[in-house]
């Protein structure tokens, strides 16, 4: 009936077809805000985008958490009071075993829904730890590599907090971050298995001033792994 009108009354069907148009449009809600867009039906995909909703390419750097400045090396005496980890327990010998145990659950961490969320906004994601544990692995990997090969060397300084912020820990994906931590806790393994019975002995120094033998390395190391999985609840 309202096509009958139409002939007599223009007006009436541009006003149709402007409504009908709009049907035809999506609002796209991006950093530019571009407004409303035709809906290509010969593209071949459609991006629908929730208003309010954060997407990786839209995701602004999350505020930097407190600096950690205690001296982590009270647990090579101490049992951790937070993970209730005892360097004491272990024996450096078994670091290859223990070191795959401590990294194999980050393939269900970071396979969880909420891998991006932070329980606190200067407290790390589950994504940011596991960004963080796969970088320590190979931190500690070198550090093992320059111990055997130098007398008493000194570690160069790495700063974690830098390194999260540097690489965007909050922007990777999370299925090659686990891919990578296993990976890398599998070349850190190997570097305790290859250490002779002469070298645990062997010394190097922190930057700060801490001193380290291989064995005392690797059972601070593995406090690490062990601490974090405690963070994220594993």
């Amino acid at each position: 009936m309202s096509n009958f009108f139409e002939i007599f009354n223009p007006g009436q069907r541009y006003t149709r077809e402007q409504l009908d148009a709009e049907k035809m449009l999506i609002v796209e809600a991006d950093q530019g805000g571009t407004g409303p867009q035709p809906l290509d039906l010969e593209s071949g995909s459609i991006v629908l985008r929730m208003p309010g909703r954060t997407y990786p390419e839209q995701m602004q750097t999350p505020l930097t958490p407190e600096p950690d400045d205690k001296d982590w090396t009270f647990v090579l005496d101490d049992r951790c009071a937070e993970c209730g980890y005892s360097a004491a327990d272990v024996d450096a010998h078994d670091l290859p075993t223990l070191v795959a145990a401590a990294t194999a659950p980050w393939a269900a961490v970071l396979a969880r829904p909420d891998v991006r969320e932070r329980p606190e906004p200067r407290v790390w994601s589950a994504l940011e730890y596991g960004c963080h544990v796969r970088d320590v692995l190979d931190v500690f990997t070198g550090r093992v590599a320059l111990i055997r090969s130098e007398d008493d060397p000194t570690f160069a300084n790495w700063d974690q907090d830098e390194t999260a912020l540097a690489e965007r820990y909050w922007e990777q994906d999370p299925a090659t971050v686990a891919a990578e931590i296993a990976v890398a806790g599998d070349r850190n393994a190997a570097a305790w298995a290859d250490v002779t019975e002469s070298e645990w002995t062997r010394t190097a120094t922190r930057s700060n001033g801490s001193k380290f033998t291989i064995d005392t390395l690797g059972r601070y190391l593995l406090h690490d792994l062990r601490h974090h999985l405690h963070d994220v609840g594993a």
